[in-house]
């Protein structure tokens, strides 16, 4: 009896188990998502393709500099000497310079370094342009017994063109009467632009321009 409880209760277990597994749906495993199974994927692959992505960028990025870089200095202010060879503008300022201070000084007691300076340092139009400017200068001279003095104090190369040059120039002068009772001295600034033209190693004032003032 015992062997034959045994088994039908053996027999019972095996039945419940069948039919608890009979009617439980069997689940599927949930398809993860594709952005969570490419995140979980190493990505070294990718590296490649944005290093190749980087170095066309990169390789663009110089080509383009490299033709921008040339055509700057392809153009005519860059090319302009005044800009690039300090040697040659220092040279046009420094001889533009004393040749003003020279031209636009007057003694009446040594007109003689006057004559001397528009021989040095103009030609062509700027001799008639100098000596309208300085006649008033001249003739009272010698009655007011008068003396000029010009001081650059600023200038400037706007262009050098082979053997051409404009300057600008800024400077003070003082008048100085000694004939009158008491001794005056007037004050006063210029600003003008003169073209040079270099003859052999000098530099001498060929056009003076006195950007409207006498208009």
């Amino acid at each position: 009896m015992s062997t034959t409880r045994h088994l039908v209760n053996r027999h019972r277990r095996l039945a419940t188990v069948n039919a608890t597994r009979t009617a439980a749906p069997r689940r599927r495993p949930t398809p993860t998502p594709r952005a969570a199974r490419d995140a979980r994927r190493p990505r070294s692959h990718r590296l490649p393709a944005a290093l190749g992505a980087l170095t066309v960028l990169l390789g663009g990025f110089a080509a383009w500099a490299t033709g921008e870089a040339a055509a700057l200095r392809d153009t005519p202010a860059a090319r302009n000497p005044a800009l690039t060879d300090v040697a040659r503008t220092s040279e046009v300022k420094g001889q533009v310079t004393k040749a003003v201070n020279e031209l636009f000084s007057y003694d009446y007691a040594a007109t003689g370094a006057a004559d001397k300076a528009v021989r040095a340092h103009l030609i062509g139009e700027a001799v008639g342009q100098h000596r309208a400017m300085l006649a008033p200068v001249r003739e009272q001279a010698a009655r007011q017994k008068l003396v000029l003095t010009t001081t650059v104090t600023h200038s400037g190369v706007e262009l050098i063109d082979g053997d051409r040059a404009r300057v600008l120039i800024y400077a003070d002068q003082s008048n100085t009467r000694t004939a009158a009772k008491k001794d005056g001295t007037t004050y006063g600034a210029a600003m003008f632009a003169v073209d040079a033209v270099r003859k052999g190693d000098v530099w001498r004032i060929a056009a003076i321009d006195t950007l409207g003032a006498g208009s």
